[in-house]
């Protein structure tokens, strides 16, 4: 959780941050009110932080498409607020995304995308600037701390000022890398909230939809002029005939190894400033685009008739580094000897409970579906008991599908979830099968937190991200109002844990298991973090 001196919350003053403390203090700064999101790593830790400062509302959300939605409703009511997820939680916000472009907001909305290449802690690697593209909106990329700050807080400008949702996109380097950071006061921002209805502009019927379209388009025509003119994208030009363009972490790797090349740095990726690029290859004989992923920058670039050159295909896949780097650019370094760190494979922490569960799971001859969170390490040995792994709330919907179509001849099919992750996106895939008429059958792990990302509240823990008591959500009641046939609750650690889930398999219907016991860790955490809570919240902070 952060720095442990707090040194985010100072007034002024330069402090060494990472890159997720920093894009809190920018939203700070830039006079946000109201921050909401999902845990999920890298990004974390930006509403962690951001839950430190007082004049800030945060809040974990069930999902992401419903933070996104709360934020919606802030920012038309004039708020500043900010959205933060990683990379696949963009995907689950999509359909309000989708259509967010063609309403007025009259606020500000930053949509932080923490993506993940690598990938270190995620199912896939996606390159989300393609989102920016696809939804029309715009997208900063900064290349470390003090720019994730500065970024922030333009992004929050752009968003007022063109009445837009900007995507600010970091990566895991920049989550958590930890650079200096330049800081400044709090923006004054007015007061006055107010809602003004206006359906042409904010209810999406398709005679709406229409002139919100062509609103749109002339929107980024706008953002096009924006971006050519911003000092995001900055020039450093050299006598060099090699000409590099990139964007985010690939600008530092650029750097480190050429660094007597030319370099135009795109800290505002799209839309792209056409005539700055243009400008700058024209310089050189030799344009190279360096970027992680996908070919998104050099693929639009060679769409404006500009002659540029990328990285090999096998550098598609994971994140780049200086050495990677360094061989995309043929260039040859002896490097000093260096001691490789020894490598551990991933397990449960001794004594969890998800251990005992999979060792069960792993003896019975069935299909096991299953789903995000720390119970995935139960498809390594020594269990190797996990058989499918989709995404977010997918189990459920998975041994649904396989099951009907084995049928009653073939194993029996088995879903586990987590309860952050029930209550995120498996409620709908348990009310789907008990609709359709499925004989599902469902372990809840119930560890009474996000254990994954860093042991996060949610709604079934009765705690909110700001350490208040709320609602308790019930995890048995709701799958009993689903109409689950049989919902029953266990202990993992009693010594008949492994006749308790056969006797769910046998039950003729849908049946759910909820096997309840605290992450053995949670606890420590809980209480560390409401020391470090009580040590600033409760301060007076100063308005600038």
């Amino acid at each position: 959780m952060g720095s442990s001196n707090h040194n985010f919350l100072e007034n002024s003053g330069k402090a060494l941050l990472s890159g997720n403390e920093a894009i809190a203090r920018g939203f700070w700064e830039a006079g946000g009110i109201f921050a909401s999101g999902y845990p999920g790593t890298p990004g974390t830790e930006i509403l962690e932080t951001v839950s430190l400062f007082k004049e800030v509302h945060a809040q974990w959300a069930t999902n992401e498409k419903v933070a996104l939605e709360v934020a919606i409703g802030v920012a038309l009511a004039g708020g500043r607020c900010l959205v933060s997820m990683k990379h696949v939680g963009v995907n689950v916000a999509a359909d309000p995304l989708a259509t967010l472009p063609y309403l007025g907001i009259k606020g500000a909305l930053v949509i932080v995308s923490a993506d993940d290449p690598g990938p270190y802690s995620s199912q896939n690697e996606q390159d989300n600037r393609h989102y920016a593209r696809f939804f029309k909106i715009p997208l900063l990329e900064p290349s470390d701390s003090d720019e994730a700050l500065r970024y922030c807080k333009e992004a929050v400008c752009i968003s007022q000022r063109f009445s837009t949702p900007v995507m600010l996109r970091v990566t895991t380097r920049i989550c958590h890398t930890r650079t200096v950071v330049g800081l400044g006061p709090r923006d004054r921002v007015s007061s006055a909230i107010g809602f003004s209805p206006n359906p042409e502009t904010q209810v999406m019927i398709p005679k709406y939809a229409r002139l919100g379209h062509k609103n749109l388009e002339e929107r980024l025509k706008k953002l096009e002029e924006y971006s050519e003119g911003s000092e995001l994208n900055k020039e450093i030009l050299s006598d060099n005939h090699l000409g590099i363009i990139s964007s985010g972490m690939s600008f530092q790797y650029a750097r480190e190894t050429n660094p007597g090349a030319g370099f135009l740095k795109l800290g505002m990726s799209w839309p792209l400033p056409a005539k700055k690029i243009k400008d700058f290859a024209g310089r050189y004989s030799k344009v190279m685009v360096l970027e992680e992923l996908d070919r998104f920058l050099e693929k639009e670039i060679k769409s404006l008739g500009i002659s540029v050159y990328g990285k090999p295909d096998r550098h598609l896949v994971g994140e780049l580094n200086p050495s990677k780097v360094r061989e995309i650019f043929k260039i040859s370094r002896r490097d000093s000897a260096r001691l490789s760190p020894s490598k551990r494979a991933p397990g449960f922490c001794p004594g969890c409970a998800y251990e005992k569960v999979f060792k069960v799971l792993s003896e019975l001859d069935l299909y096991c579906m299953g789903d995000i969170g720390c119970y995935t390490l139960g498809v390594l040995p020594p269990f190797k008991a996990i058989h499918v792994n989709l995404c977010m709330g997918a189990s459920i919907g998975l041994a649904s599908g396989l099951s009907w179509v084995l049928g009653e001849s073939q194993k029996k099919v088995i879903a586990v979830i987590g309860d952050s992750t029930f209550l995120h996106s498996g409620i709908p895939s348990l009310m789907d099968a008990v609709y359709n008429k499925r004989k599902t059958k469902v372990i809840i792990l119930d560890n009474m937190s996000t254990a994954m990302t860093g042991f996060q509240e949610h709604p079934g823990t009765g705690i909110t991200l700001e350490g208040d008591e709320t609602k308790k959500i019930d995890l048995a009641s709701i799958c009993v109002a689903l109409g689950v046939d049989k919902v029953m609750e266990h202990n993992p650690y009693d010594p008949d844990l492994r006749e308790k889930i056969k006797a769910l398999l046998e039950i003729d219907g849908s049946s759910v298991l909820i096997l309840r016991a605290p992450c053995l860790l949670h606890e420590k955490h809980r209480k560390a973090r409401a020391l470090s809570k009580n040590e600033v919240r409760p301060k007076k902070r100063e308005e600038h």
